[in-house]
Formats: structure tokens, C-alpha cells, sequence
């Protein structure tokens, strides 16, 4: 259940509306009341309580998602106190949801949603089996205002960043996670003999066997990071002799074998300005992502540096430099983002009943020199001030000199 926070009666009228599951609207309204959008279109009648943006010359657009973020869960990188996305001493650690962790004050909340994006994956880091990433929005005071669904999947790494948790090969690592998903499956059938101490040691604690069942029965999708080619193609043949439902994230190499990935239906995380080789990604390119997309494969373009979460339309221009058409990327931030995450009854797009996350842009939101004017998230509008900004306005004048 989502919780709205005083909505508002909005119409954000005049604007340039581009709801992503259709054509854009020219002069068009999108009303909005008790957090969800009730009507897009030239003829909107609007309630005379409504608070009127006008958005004449500007265009509007779904809040971006990333799915790729540890928003929350870190604050600075290098002071352990301030990290939650990592559970120490546990190589399977499929049970480890990270949403208590969560710090709804976090600073870095107000910087990202400043720049247009309002829903992201919060997501665990490290080990074999990092955990349970969920998808929040980036407005409310408690995690269970923020929460829009936990979990989303369970986090699992292919890439060479596992390889000491598998002995250091990465035929460890497929061998480890194969034997830790056969003992879930051998756990749920001898759940009695388990109890009683009538089994041989498991890999994996019962909690942690326990959160796999829904991933091996494909009710919740495994989020398998891999980049090098031959990582990807593991993953790949996990998902048909697990039948999971796979989410690749990172695919660095993944225009290699982009026609492979669009066969078995898996849809794909990824950053469009990776191109720093590496030996998990030698071949490693700009145009990753429209190779993927003109293969059939459904991307989602994702910002991996909480930090900087601010810049995915910059991601998502640079997408569209490399082959991906506009149109494609805006849909890889919006709505495909929902669709992956399995809520896009409710998030990435302008249409009747869903939650009401907009941006007023003042021009193509993934031009540089566009600014965001208004951000509605859940039907509330949320003002455009971070740490940042209220820094500028401290130090706007400086005192006298003494």
C-alpha cells in the first residue's frame, strides 16, 4: 500500500506532455488528485481548488527511475557508519532485505530528486548473494513512505568481483551458486527431515535457502550482475536450468551476444557511459545500449553512483548520442525501468491511475543545459532544495571583512 503525503489537486497545464505509453501531447494538462494522475489531455476540465502549474513551453514527463543506486543505504563511501547495503561475514546472504537500513534523511535524497529522478532500486552490494534490493520513492519521512515494493528481486554477482567467494574462479562461482540453489530446492522438499537434524549440512542457513524458493520458483526475479561475455552466457544458462526469472545488470559486454539475451527474454540494467575496459569488460562500448535495445531486448538505463544518481538523463542523452533514439531512452528511464521491476501497473508513465511521480522539464530533459522546475511525487510537489542549495543561499553574500 503506497502512502500519500498531503496530496494536492494539481493541473500542470499547457505543457508539451510526453506519457510515454503514447504519442506526446501538445498543450496539454495533466491533472492530478489524492496522489495519482486522473486525467492527460488538450481538454481537461480543471476543479477551481486546483493548484495551477503552468507549463507553457516546457515539457513534462514521468519522474525518472534508476535502478541502480544504493540511495539511503550510503552516505560517504569510505565511513563505515554511514554504509548499510552490506551484510559482513555472510557469503549467501539471500534474506538480507536492506529496507530497514534505509535513512529517509539522507542527503543525497533531495540532490537526485532535484534533477528529475523520483523512484529508485535500493540494492545490497557484495558477496555471492548480496540480498533483497527494493524500489522506493525519494519523498517521505519513514521507509514505509518511501517503500513502492520490497523486495524487488535478490541480488546474485557472476562478475569478477565474486570470484574470492568462490575460491578464486569463476567456475567457483557457478559451482557455489548452483549447490546453494539446489539445496533451497532440496530444503523446501525436506523442510521436516531439516528440523528434525535428519539431513546433511546445507550451503546455505535456512533463512537464506528459504528467501531463494521465490526466485526458483519464479515469483521474484534473480538480479544477476555479470559484464564479461562468458559471465553473461553463465547467467543465461542458470536461468534455464533454474527456469528463473533473470534481470541482467551490468552487461557490459552484452552487445556481444545482444540477439541471445533478447531469445531467453531477460531484460538488461545498464550504464550507457561505460567505457573503460577492464579484464570483467575488455569490450566494453558506448553503444552497448542501442545495440541491446535494436536487438529486442528491454534496457533500463541506470546511474550506478549514488553519488552522482543526479546525472541519468545525462546517461540517457549520451544513449541517444550512441544510437539509442530518443524515444527509446526516455522509455529506459520511465516506463521499461517500471516493467523490469514489476510495477508498471502503477509507475513509468503519464496515463489515468497511476501514481503521480511528474517533472516539469524547461526543455529536452536530456540536454545539458535544461533545468527542472517543478518535481510532483506521489501528487505532492516537493521543493527544489537540497544541502546544496541552501549552502549557495548561506554564502550568496559573504560577510564583511574584518
Amino acid at each position: 500500500m503506497i502512502a500519500f503525503l498531503l496530496a494536492q489537486t494539481i493541473a500542470i497545464t499547457g505543457g508539451t506532455v510526453y506519457p510515454v505509453s503514447g504519442p506526446k501531447l501538445e498543450h496539454a494538462t495533466v491533472l492530478i488528485q489524492n496522489g495519482r494522475v486522473v486525467a492527460v489531455g488538450p481538454n481537461v476540465t480543471i476543479p477551481a481548488d486546483a493548484t495551477r502549474i503552468d507549463a507553457t513551453g516546457k515539457w513534462v514527463t514521468p519522474g525518472f527511475i534508476d535502478g541502480g543506486t544504493q540511495m539511503g543505504l550510503v552516505e560517504i563511501g569510505r565511513v563505515g557508519g554511514t554504509r548499510e547495503m552490506y551484510l559482513q561475514g555472510d557469503t549467501i546472504a539471500a534474506s538480507f532485505n536492506v529496507a530497514e537500513g534505509i535513512n529517509p534523511a539522507s542527503t543525497l535524497i533531495p540532490v537526485t530528486r532535484m534533477e528529475g529522478i523520483t523512484t529508485v532500486l535500493a540494492a545490497p552490494q557484495g558477496h555471492l548473494i548480496s540480498g533483497q534490493a527494493v524500489l522506493i520513492d525519494l519523498d517521505g519521512a519513514t521507509i514505509e513512505q518511501m517503500l513502492v515494493k520490497s523486495p524487488i528481486g535478490v541480488v546474485a554477482n557472476f562478475d569478477e568481483n565474486a570470484k574470492d567467494e568462490g575460491g578464486g574462479s569463476r567456475a567457483g562461482v557457478a559451482e557455489r551458486l548452483r549447490r546453494v540453489f539446489n539445496d533451497a530446492l532440496e530444503y523446501s522438499r525436506r523442510r521436516a527431515d531439516y528440523n528434525r537434524g535428519a539431513m546433511q549440512p546445507l550451503s546455505a542457513s535456512a533463512a537464506d535457502l528459504e528467501a531463494l524458493l521465490p526466485v526458483l520458483r519464479g515469483q521474484l526475479p534473480l538480479i544477476a550482475v555479470a559484464n564479461r561475455r562468458s559471465d553473461i552466457e553463465t547467467v543465461l544458462r542458470f536461468g534455464r536450468e533454474f527456469r528463473l526469472k533473470v534481470i541482467l545488470a551490468g552487461a557490459q559486454e552484452g552487445w556481444e551476444i545482444a540477439e541471445a539475451i533478447a531469445r531467453a527474454g531477460v531484460p538488461v540494467l545498464v550504464e550507457p557511459l561505460d567505457n573503460i575496459p577492464s579484464y570483467d569488460a575488455l569490450g566494453v562500448r558506448y553503444e552497448n545500449a542501442a545495440v541491446l535495445a535494436r536487438a529486442g531486448v528491454k534496457v533500463a538505463l541506470l546511474e550506478t553512483d549514488t553519488h552522482n544518481a543526479r546525472n541519468l538523463r545525462q546517461q540517457a542523452g549520451n544513449a541517444v548520442s550512441y544510437g539509442m533514439t530518443w524515444e527509446q531512452a526516455l522509455r529506459a528511464v520511465t516506463l521499461a525501468p517500471a516493467e523490469v521491476f514489476g510495477v508498471a501497473d502503477r509507475y513509468g508513465a503519464l496515463d489515468v491511475g497511476k501514481v503521480a511521480n511528474v517533472v516539469v522539464w524547461s526543455g529536452d530533459p536530456f540536454e545539458f543545459s535544461t533545468g527542472v522546475e517543478h518535481v510532483i511525487i506521489r501528487g505532492r510537489e516537493v521543493p527544489l532544495r537540497s544541502r546544496q542549495t541552501e549552502l549557495l543561499e548561506r554564502y550568496r553574500q559573504l560577510p564583511p571583512k574584518y
